[in-house]
């Protein structure tokens, strides 16, 4: 009787021992969750492609260019659009776009419906990578212009010449466009690039244009730059002196100005083709003397021709052998001339600053092949601009002379405290300084 009681006992306290633990196992399994993570994974929402201001996942994109013989009505018939509606559409955009102006090889973008006949509602033209104009005529007819996000990226690049500055530049992936501000724009008139040194070398802060973060504009302006040249240095700095005329020079750390009035080339990239020659004979005419009174510089039709000073625009039309040209006055003594081009670009009495593009190359009027002939008087007389003792650009006021050595310093600072000779796979240093629609 004790036995089976006992035993009843002792199989009462196994239960009990088994239930006990089977409730603190279901108790964990409950509780576990809390002592675990349990986050979640973030899954991002895919971003939707958006351009012109437009989603793009809203319409059937259709992109092209203008084509030879197209027109605005032309492209719109091709895509389903009737000519009520066409002319109805020109009539209401074209206080704001000038539909006859689209020009060959330019690019559109055409937003549709995604319908069965892909029915356009947006017409997007593009005149340069950075402007668009934009006709929406999805519901009610509207048009605007518009220009892309730009960003400026300042970076900063040094090197030592081997045999040229344009190698140098190149072997580090920076743009030739550089070389050429170096040595037409800031040190023409103190720097003979043609007869560098080897271990000549040079710091330059400058600045990268983009579109879009993403389209590579090229080089926008320098900054400052820091040339040690036959042990000498030349250092130059970028300020603007006429903040009303937006005149920008180049000085030296002692506020020198490093320009002269004149550019020694209305274009950036081309080649002496014709000096001036009173005594030059021509065998088109039989040898006979026929003076050359200007200088020709060789270029590909479309390059931009730059006015080589500040100055007023005195004449812009188109006259005999001179073909298309502008005039333009620099002050009592000075006026330039640039004849044979294809399109003009500034009118009478608008004033240009030295670098501004007045026109672009062509074979207008007498000429056996694209150039601008480039002529130069001084009080009246055509004279060779590369015989004269051309005067210095103006120099700093004295009102602006403090101001200009304040705003050097850190700049100045950053150039002394920049290194030569960057490792080889070393990119230029860069910072974002502007982000702005243009």
């Amino acid at each position: 009787m004790d036995r089976k009681r006992n035993s009843n006992v002792g199989n009462r306290f196994v239960i009990a021992l088994i239930a006990a633990v089977c409730f603190v196992g279901c108790k964990n399994e409950v509780e576990k969750p809390e002592t675990e993570n349990t986050e979640l994974a973030v899954v991002e929402k895919p971003v939707e492609p958006e351009e012109f201001g437009f989603k793009l996942n809203d319409y059937i994109v259709k992109r092209d260019t203008v084509r030879k013989g197209d027109t605005f009505g032309i492209i719109l018939d091709r895509n389903h659009v009737e000519y009520p509606k066409i002319f109805q559409i020109a009539e209401k955009a074209k206080d704001t776009f000038d539909i006859r102006k689209l020009q060959l090889g330019k690019p559109y973008t055409l937003l549709c419906a995604k319908d069965s006949l892909e029915t356009p509602q947006v017409f997007i033209y593009q005149p340069n990578k950075e402007d668009y104009v934009v006709i929406n005529f999805k519901d009610s007819i509207h048009a605007f212009k518009s220009s892309k996000p730009i960003t400026y990226v300042e970076k900063i690049i040094t090197g030592v010449i081997n045999s040229s500055i344009s190698e140098t530049l190149d072997e580090q992936g920076v743009s030739a466009v550089l070389t050429n501000m170096l040595a037409d724009n800031i040190y023409a008139w103190t720097i003979d690039f043609r007869r560098l040194q080897k271990g000549d070398r040079f710091k330059v802060i400058y600045t990268d244009k983009y579109i879009d973060d993403s389209i590579y504009t090229g080089v926008h302006d320098v900054k400052a730059a820091y040339f040690e040249h036959n042990h000498e240095p030349f250092y130059a700095f970028q300020f603007e002196t006429d903040s009303v005329k937006g005149i920008i020079d180049y000085f030296n750390e002692e506020a020198k100005n490093l320009r002269r009035a004149f550019l020694k080339s209305p274009i950036e990239f081309g080649r002496i083709s014709s000096r001036y020659n009173l005594n030059r004979r021509i065998a088109y005419y039989g040898y006979k003397v026929r003076p050359h009174k200007g200088t020709d510089f060789a270029a590909a039709v479309g390059t931009p021709i730059r006015a080589t000073a500040n100055g007023t625009v005195t004449e812009s039309t188109r006259r005999g052998g001179n073909g298309k040209f502008v005039k333009i006055r620099h002050n009592a003594t000075f006026e330039t001339q640039y004849l044979h081009m294809s399109k003009r670009l500034v009118k009478v009495g608008q004033f240009v600053k030295q670098g501004d593009v007045i026109g672009l190359v062509g074979m207008t009027g007498n000429t056996g092949g694209p150039h601008v002939c480039y002529r130069f008087w001084v009080n009246g007389r055509q004279v060779d601009p590369f015989k004269q003792k051309l005067p210095e650009a103006k120099p700093i006021s004295d009102s602006l002379k403090t101001k200009y050595l304040d705003f050097i310093k850190p700049i100045k600072y950053k150039l002394d405290n920049t290194f030569f000779e960057p490792e080889i796979d070393e990119q230029p240093e860069q910072t974002v300084i502007t982000q702005a629609n243009s």
